[in-house]
């Protein structure tokens, strides 16, 4: 046992409390129901998986706009804020601890999803890439979205805040505003997706703007030590890219150290397994080396890593607490099998995304 010690031991993020340093990371799953209410099978599948130090929920859409894929979760009607009522007071009875994950992914998304409010929205009028899930779980060309006026950014704002007081009222213990992996405030950050003129494009400092101001408009509900933030410097997930990431991430966290935040969550580019393949990208940087110096509080890293990894880099202080994806879905008592060196159950990649209880809530636990 004497590799395993500091994983196991507590841990405070700002002013939310984990029991070990074991986090289980946002996962989307696509098992919504109808008006984008949380699966009942949810509560089942987030209080199997109490054991973790903390939970990030799924990336959870504060408005319709802000949805990118099918049956993907809300948190901005009174339907869905009930729903993750039960799921986080069925989290608590088990002695776990819940933040909401806040989404919006910007032009990661098609007008199917969202008839009524129509394109896409984006900093600017980019379209990403590819291809893309709309409402009938069929793929599609990524639509070119609108960009985004001054109103479209206040409205935003309101949205932020809605969905912060929603994930309040539910009773979640913190909530984690999604900046990474590409979606929407990942595109105001980066240069390659957000070519606007005005006050929220150009300078590296006009680029960050907007995340400062969704930080406050969420703060105006929750205290600053119980909000995080996640970010992937170099992710290159849903065709984003900036041309100086390190002089735009390192500003980034420069700025979040003004904010006495619980966590900064960083994604390692050497995990490109965000849409769903298991590449490992060797020659990638090392995120927490670059930028874990530069941050003053406390930080969380998550990609790819196993146990001996993850305490490996809590002993050489390059996080305070490890994400664990893949390795949570399939093991329910993951924190427990940890500790006792049990072996793990596989995942099975199939069941990750739709469905009901196969590869959702019938994984055995030790």
């Amino acid at each position: 046992m004497s590799g395993n010690k500091i994983m196991f031991t507590p841990v405070k993020l700002g002013s939310i409390e984990l029991k070990n340093r074991l986090v289980m990371a946002p996962l989307t799953r696509m098992r919504a129901i109808a008006d984008a209410i949380p699966n009942p099978l949810a509560k089942i599948y987030y209080s199997q998986r109490a054991g973790a130090g903390l939970i990030i929920t799924e990336a959870t859409q504060i408005s319709p706009l802000g949805m990118g894929y099918p049956a993907t979760p809300g948190i901005y009607s009174i339907e869905q804020t009930a729903a993750w009522k039960e799921i986080v007071e069925a989290v608590h009875a088990k002695g776990g601890t819940i933040v909401a994950q806040l989404w919006h992914v910007g032009r990661i998304s098609h007008s199917s999803l969202h008839p009524e409010e129509g394109l896409p929205e984006a900093p600017s009028a980019i379209a990403a890439a590819g291809q893309t899930y709309g409402a009938d779980w069929q793929l599609h060309d990524y639509e070119t979205p609108k960009a985004m006026t001054s109103n479209d950014i206040a409205r935003l704002l309101r949205d932020y805040k809605l969905a912060a007081q929603n994930a309040k009222d539910a009773g979640f213990d913190g909530v984690e505003i999604h900046a990474a992996n590409g979606y929407l405030l990942d595109q105001f950050l980066q240069d390659k997706t957000n070519q606007r003129s005005d006050e929220y494009g150009g300078s590296i400092e006009n680029r960050i703007r907007i995340l400062t101001e969704v930080i406050e408009s969420v703060a105006s509900i929750f205290p600053t030590d119980r909000i995080g933030i996640r970010l992937s410097p170099y992710g290159s997930f849903n065709d984003i890219s900036d041309s100086d990431p390190v002089s735009l991430f390192t500003a980034v966290i420069n700025r979040l150290n003004n904010h006495n935040l619980a966590y900064v969550h960083m994604i390692e580019p050497r995990s490109t397994s965000a849409g769903g393949n298991d590449q490992v990208n060797e020659g990638a940087p090392v995120t927490s080396e670059i930028f874990r110096a530069a941050y003053h509080g406390k930080f969380i890293s998550a990609g790819g890593y196993d146990l001996a990894m993850g305490e490996a880099a809590l002993e050489a202080g390059l996080a305070d607490a490890i994400a664990y994806g893949r390795l949570y879905i399939s093991n329910p008592d993951l924190a427990e099998r940890f500790k006792a060196n049990a072996p793990l159950n596989p995942y099975n990649r199939a069941t990750f995304y739709g469905g009901a209880e196969v590869g959702y809530t019938d994984y055995s636990a030790l």
